[in-house]
């Protein structure tokens, strides 16, 4: 074989991979859905992209997060109620996707199952009644509401029917950081449990959510058993935008 050959294949590879790294760093990188915290926004099998620029760049923005930034640059401040991936403070490095709630010096509180937000209770509005979404690999009985917070953004949510979390101590979002929910309130591991995940930082800011690009549920069939794919793959969630 010739050896300019092999030369020139290796650094077409070399090259693609970096502009692959640099496209995933600086633009869009992809993400998988594992888990029912944030149904039935996102469901368990949903792929989605995620700008990286929308709030700028930490270290964290790069595969394996070296420390190349200390701080955040062309930082840019995320608004209440967008969806973002970040990384939990208690490793640096799992990536978690929930729902902003709480700016820095916000006041946060579960009080009979209502949430409020500087003492001030977000308008909660039942769209439907007995619905099911997953918790885990069980089932989950819940009423699915409409919230709209202070800055008028709106989106639905799941609150269990019953033994719904009811109350909580007030959180005070310190300076720099910023307090999450999952979407499925009562299955999810969010900024209420301070020892796991609790307030996050502005430099762990992965991303913003932007669209579900891919949808397929594993629990039917895997990608490869294709006589399966009319019932795992979801296509009416094909190029969903996240609200």
């Amino acid at each position: 074989m010739n050896k300019d050959f092999i030369i020139d294949n290796l650094k077409t590879i070399f090259y693609a991979l970096i502009i692959a790294i640099l496209i995933r760093s600086l633009f869009l990188q992809p993400f998988y859905i594992p888990s029912s915290s944030m149904e039935p926004n996102l469901l368990v099998g949903d792929r989605l992209f995620v700008s990286k620029y929308s709030y700028g760049y930490s270290k964290h923005s790069f595969p394996f997060s070296p420390p190349i930034l200390k701080d955040r640059i062309f930082s840019s401040k995320p608004n209440r109620g967008d969806v973002i991936v970040f990384k939990t403070p208690s490793d640096n490095r799992t990536d978690y996707i929930k729902r902003l709630i709480g700016l820095p010096g916000d006041n946060i509180q579960f009080i009979d199952g209502d949430l409020y937000v500087n003492d001030n209770q977000i308008l909660k509005t039942l769209v439907k009644k007995d619905e099911q979404v997953s918790c885990g690999a069980k089932k989950m009985s819940v009423n699915i509401f409409e919230e709209k917070l202070p800055n008028r953004k709106k989106y639905v949510t799941s609150y269990r029917k019953n033994l719904s979390f009811q109350n909580s101590d007030k959180f005070t979002v310190p300076s720099n950081h910023y307090f999450f929910l999952g979407d499925n309130r009562d299955c999810s591991k969010d900024s209420r449990f301070l020892t796991s995940v609790g307030y996050v930082h502005q430099n762990n800011l992965v991303g913003k959510a932007q669209f579900i690009f891919f949808s397929s549920d594993y629990r039917i069939g895997y990608f490869i058993e294709f006589w399966k794919w009319h019932k795992s793959i979801k296509f009416d969630r094909f190029f969903k935008k996240i609200l």
